[in-house]
């Protein structure tokens, strides 16, 4: 009984498991379409810009907060980035850094809203989703188009059957899953989220660490955005719209708490993956567009019942971690 427990608060074991049940089930149904290398390789090209997302929101659930106005971002800094190339004629490499900038000024005003003058996250990011929603709007207008060749190939070059998101989102998946789990600098947000006042009291810089983590995650939405556009070839002031509910539920399914202190990167991407596979099922056994919204959004209250449920048999942080934090 122990040992079944402990399995299920391992979230990425369980859901590990869940994946390979569905993808075994999927296949016996829709042995034609579903267990195939193009299917495969589509289902991890549209899960990947989101799972760039999913990893700064796991690293802000840990921390205690989220981020609503991350899909916002995804708009702006592909629309801001296009805009620059379209219209002003900026090099790719320059308006590619100007488009990762203004979203760590996001970030940065965010974290410090939140941080420094102590606006609750969920009103502060929900403002923020709508001013950077209209600036969106105001940048990219119905759509722009027509990028140069060298943007386009960074989103649209196929390695290996895979397209290059597919690999950025690997490589971004692997370097945080290790840092996240190796570097004392990362590992003080398992602390912060399991107890803030006793993180301040150990002595780290709470207020700082709340900032860098909005920073951060503003940061991957904005390359993830420009991604967005390099792979469509286009930016679109809807793009993102709605992601981050998606990415919060992938979260949570992924092993994130709501109070903070407890998730792995890996279980990020695995949460992607179920939401990404669950929509392709839902494609595949035509079911209607607005049920596919009523089943998405049940799945993010079913994720939420479940962190509660093991809330109840498991501390907030896991104790390897708080060891750790502050040495």
């Amino acid at each position: 009984m122990k040992l079944s427990l402990k399995l299920l608060q391992d979230r990425v074991i369980t859901l590990s498991i869940t994946i390979a049940v569905l993808i075994i089930i999927s296949s016996i149904i829709w042995p034609n379409t579903f267990p195939t290398f193009d299917n495969f390789s589509l289902v991890l090209l549209n899960l990947s810009i989101e799972t760039i997302v999913a990893v700064g929101m796991m690293i802000l659930m840990i921390s205690g907060s989220f981020d609503l106005s991350v899909g916002s971002v995804v708009a702006f800094a592909g629309g801001f980035t296009a805009y620059l190339m379209y219209y002003w004629g900026v090099y790719v490499p320059v308006a590619i850094i100007a488009g990762i900038g203004v979203s760590i000024l996001i970030g940065f005003i965010n974290g410090f809203l939140v941080a420094r003058v102590g606006i609750n996250p969920l009103i502060q990011t929900l403002a923020m989703m709508g001013i950077i929603r209209g600036l969106a709007l105001m940048v990219s207008g119905a759509g722009i188009q027509n990028f140069p060749e060298s943007f386009n190939v960074i989103g649209q070059t196929k390695i290996l059957g895979f397209q290059t998101p597919v690999w950025f989102m690997l490589i971004i998946v692997a370097l945080f899953a290790f840092l996240v789990a190796k570097t004392t600098f990362f590992r003080k947000y398992y602390y912060i989220g399991g107890n803030e006042k006793a993180a301040k009291l150990s002595g780290i810089r709470v207020e700082k660490m709340k900032i860098y983590s909005f920073i951060l995650i503003s940061s991957l939405a904005g390359f993830a955005g420009i991604l967005l556009s390099s792979r469509l070839g286009a930016a679109m002031s809807t793009s993102g719209q709605g992601m981050e509910l998606r990415v919060i539920t992938a979260v949570i399914l992924g092993g994130a708490s709501l109070l903070g202190g407890q998730g792995k990167i890996l279980g990020a991407m695995l949460g992607t993956i179920f939401m990404g596979l669950i929509s392709n099922v839902m494609i595949l056994a035509r079911v209607s567009g607005y049920w596919q919204q009523i089943i998405l959004g049940l799945i993010l209250i079913l994720a939420v019942v479940i962190d509660i449920i093991l809330k109840k048999n498991v501390g907030i942080a896991p104790k390897k971690y708080l060891k750790k934090a502050v040495n």
